[in-house]
């Protein structure tokens, strides 16, 4: 599946977001819990724009987080009933821009509006993109039965079905056991 660079980079975005949730970790902890740790992910993906890194920003982006999680599983024709709502609500203004190591891409808001504005706004452009190629299909749960991480699916043709290498492995070490009797 092949989404425009800046589309696949935000939904890519938005599966690692979703996934530091405690539901998804690993640790079954907040990945995500204190400003500089929620700075440290932003460094990561070169997140661009205003950053306030207070106590008050990162539980303006846990909302965010819980909201995208929430989208991630929606029906196509709720998803664009979300997606028109982050946009209204960001005020969202789209403009092309280009700086630091990307090309040309879209943003929709100030670069100093507030963090968690500025990602559900981002989101919103991204899937934007998704419900017009009609690929909601590709947004999905992880399909082990003890894991609630998101997934992304852009594979050739669609059969992903784990939100990392591990799940994987554990669902075939399980599916090994009931085949074999162990």
């Amino acid at each position: 599946m092949h989404f425009a660079p800046d589309t696949e980079e935000t939904l890519t975005f938005i599966v690692a977001l979703g996934n530091t949730h405690p539901s998804a970790s690993r640790s079954g902890l907040d990945e995500i819990p204190t400003p500089l740790s929620l700075t440290t992910m932003l460094d990561a993906v070169k997140y661009s724009g205003r950053f306030d890194r207070d106590d008050a920003e990162l539980a303006s982006v846990h909302q965010t987080r819980d909201l995208l999680r929430d989208v991630w599983t929606q029906s196509r024709d709720d998803l664009v009933a979300s997606v028109n709502t982050m946009l209204q609500n960001g005020r969202a203004l789209p403009y092309l821009y280009r700086h630091d190591h990307l090309d040309w891409h879209l943003h929709a808001t100030p670069l100093d509006a507030p963090l968690a504005e500025r990602m559900r706004v981002e989101a919103a452009l991204a899937l934007v993109d998704v419900v017009r190629m009609n690929e909601t299909g590709r947004m999905r749960m992880c399909a082990a039965p003890d894991c609630e991480g998101l997934l992304l699916d852009l594979s050739r043709n669609g059969s992903k079905q784990f939100c990392s290498v591990r799940c994987g492995n554990r669902m075939n070490q399980v599916a090994y056991r009931e085949r074999s009797g162990v």
